[in-house]
């Protein structure tokens, strides 16, 4: 693995990359995945839907969607003070949900995780959960595949990405990165679902402003926005796949704030076995533990968006990318 330029160079003088790392071998998550499973073959016991989904998603979308209507008639600094603080570990568990029913993880039955997801969709304001399935699924067949995996930053960000005050700003901006990037890079053609989502959405935010106005339409917007920017719930973004260590391409956290975001920080044994539900990955770490104790991995998703923001030789570009035609040959 190695980037297009000089390496050594940008090391020692501490200055950002300007390519990504390109790798030229498949990731990793397929040959190991294949090795616990010859070693530990009970893992696939593991397997299948979290029995506790549909009530922990419920739960969370009626406690925001009641505080919302609650604020109806309260101050903009109280709104964004409680949508800071609270509302945004909703809408970020939530968004979390979302990538789970995305790996069909909560029935058996594909449209019923459809459906939950809509519903898991409705307290974060805009429609999103079947087009992110789209190329949240490409994201793990494609890992890093030029072209196809869009949670990689495009070149354009990359390159306006200069300094620690940049870096802030892309990551308090980073959801609209992440929510338009694959909209310009690599459209897709809507289908029925999108269209189910987006009319079910709509809906709601309508009914929001009708009974309760603006107000409480805002707090639900600013929840997801503010939860998705400089925030310790979104270091995960940044934890998942950013390049600290050359040498690594994924990368776990084993903190407290897994217990609300469905084990997501469980990264690398997510995407070792993407059929596991989060409430039971952990156990994936316990009976294969030499697999994953001596990756580098973190206890702070907070002290991840430090680091991305104040080590100079760390941004955008701290990726890792591999060309398609492997890739897809492999695969086909």
């Amino acid at each position: 693995m190695g980037r297009e330029g000089e390496i050594g160079d940008y090391e020692e003088e501490g200055v950002m990359a300007t390519d990504f790392f390109w790798s030229y071998t498949d990731e990793p998550h397929a040959t190991r995945r294949k090795q616990i499973l010859a070693k530990y073959p009970q893992i696939r016991e593991l397997f299948g839907p979290d029995p506790w989904a549909f009530i922990k998603i419920s739960a969370a979308v009626l406690i925001q969607l009641w505080t919302a209507t609650y604020l109806c008639t309260a101050s903009w600094l109280k709104i964004l003070t409680v949508a800071y603080f609270f509302g945004s570990f909703l809408n970020h568990n939530l968004f979390l949900a979302i990538h789970e029913l995305s790996h069909n993880l909560a029935f058996l039955t594909p449209c019923y995780n459809r459906w939950l997801g809509i519903f898991a969709n409705l307290p974060i304001g805009v429609p999103m959960s079947i087009t992110f399935q789209k190329y949240h699924l490409e994201h793990h067949h494609f890992q890093g595949v030029d072209g196809i995996d869009m949670d990689i930053p495009s070149y354009a960000e990359a390159h306006a990405i200069k300094n620690a005050i940049t870096k802030s700003i892309w990551i308090i901006l980073q959801l609209f990165f992440y929510a338009f990037r694959p909209l310009f890079l690599k459209p897709k053609k809507p289908g029925m679902w999108e269209f189910i989502n987006l009319l079910i959405q709509v809906s709601l935010d309508s009914c929001m402003v009708y009974f309760w106005g603006w107000k409480s339409l805002a707090y639900l917007i600013l929840s997801t926005f503010v939860g998705g920017g400089m925030h310790p719930m979104a270091g995960h973004f940044i934890s998942e796949h950013y390049v600290f260590r050359p040498g690594q391409e994924t990368y776990s956290y084993y903190g407290p704030l897994n217990l609300m975001t469905w084990s997501v920080g469980y990264h690398n044994e997510h995407h070792d076995f993407p059929r596991i539900s989060g409430s039971r990955l952990h156990k994936v770490k316990e009976i294969a533990p030499e697999y994953y104790m001596n990756l580098t991995s973190y206890r702070s998703w907070s002290q991840v968006i430090y680091m991305y923001i104040m080590d100079r030789t760390v941004g955008p570009f701290s990726r890792v990318k591999r060309k398609l035609d492997a890739k897809v040959k492999k695969a086909a």
